[in-house]
């Protein structure tokens, strides 16, 4: 049994720390949080037998082999560094870091001290995502696709106001792109592999990040249009086309449901399954699987499709002067 301990203490945190015990691969060894009332308070609640408010001493401790790292966005190089330089493997969630050079510095720490480094992104770890890359070809030449994740953020009514949360703030890597944006994207990078070209469209926000955004990247013969925002709200369905078909998805994150429908007799065929409410618990099965078994063949795919992502991002970034604090 893996043991894992979890830095940040938001609903998200929780969610992970269901997820992880719901899939029976991880147990809770540790908590942290800069409050100790907060720590305490989350140990208590999920029975951790550890907690901590200084992030070196729970680097050096013994009885964690891997630590969930969900802290604001621009905090997320400096604390997984601790952690990988003591040898413990690292789940950071998404967006992972804010540059890409502190990516790759990441990833040299980890190499060197012979650990693993994941990017938490939930939806590319779904039976339903597998089925959607393994049935892909039934769309036979792809000439275009249409993702998108828009949800109207309620931290946007103190934006609104005058206040500026995490989300909405350079200083803090924040944006619709890096926050939504890259499970669609995710999406992309995982069936079609790295575009030839990306262009984004942002609508800036005061604090000099983008609330929402289109995002094209182009492929040999077709286009992926992506579409982000947390300004607005939409139920708007993703689409892949192909010269043979059509594959529908109710939502990008989690994928729910995948149709299939046929350019030349419209029927439509349901290929998608019932999943884990709780889907952050199929990336803690894959993680757990890497760490136990040394799968680095599994890994350097992950690793590969963070790089992917994280490039398009910052060359997003850079075409529209969206500087974050990291990069000053």
């Amino acid at each position: 049994m893996i043991s894992f301990a979890t830095v940040g203490t938001g609903w998200i945190t929780e969610s992970f720390i269901q997820a992880a015990l719901e899939s029976k691969q991880m147990q809770l060894a540790a908590i942290y949080s800069r409050s100790i009332e907060k720590a305490q308070a989350l140990a208590d609640t999920y029975n951790a037998p550890h907690y901590f408010t200084n992030i070196e001493e729970m680097a050096q401790s013994t009885g964690i082999d891997v630590v969930y790292i969900a802290s604001p966005n621009a905090l997320h190089f400096q604390q997984v560094l601790p952690f990988l330089k003591n040898n413990k493997h690292v789940i950071c969630e998404k967006p992972i870091f804010s540059t890409f050079a502190e990516w790759e510095e990441a990833h040299r720490v980890a190499e060197e001290n012979g650990v693993y480094l994941f990017e938490a992104i939930r939806n590319i770890h779904t039976p339903n995502f597998q089925i959607l890359k393994d049935k892909l070809s039934l769309a036979g030449t792809l000439r275009s696709a249409m993702l998108s994740y828009i949800q109207y953020s309620s931290r946007y009514d103190k934006f609104l106001n005058g206040e500026t949360p995490n989300v909405f703030s350079a200083e803090f890597s924040g944006g619709a792109l890096v926050d939504l944006g890259v499970y669609p994207l995710y999406i992309a990078v995982g069936l079609f592999g790295a575009p030839k070209k990306v262009t984004y469209h942002p609508v800036l926000l005061r604090s000099g990040i983008d609330g929402s955004g289109t995002l094209v990247l182009e492929y040999d013969g077709f286009v992926c249009t992506i579409l982000c925002s947390k300004i607005a709200h939409s139920s708007q369905q993703s689409e892949i086309h192909g010269e043979n078909g059509t594959f529908v998805l109710s939502e990008a994150a989690p994928i729910s449901d995948v149709t299939f429908i046929d350019s030349h007799t419209k029927k439509a065929q349901v290929l998608s399954l019932e999943q884990a409410v709780k889907d952050m618990v199929y990336e803690c099965v894959t993680f757990a699987r890497i760490i136990e078994t040394g799968n680095n063949r599994e890994y350097e795919t992950l690793k590969n499709w963070s790089r992917t992502v994280l490039t398009i991002t910052e060359e997003a970034r850079r075409q529209n002067g969206i500087v974050f604090g990291a990069e000053k």
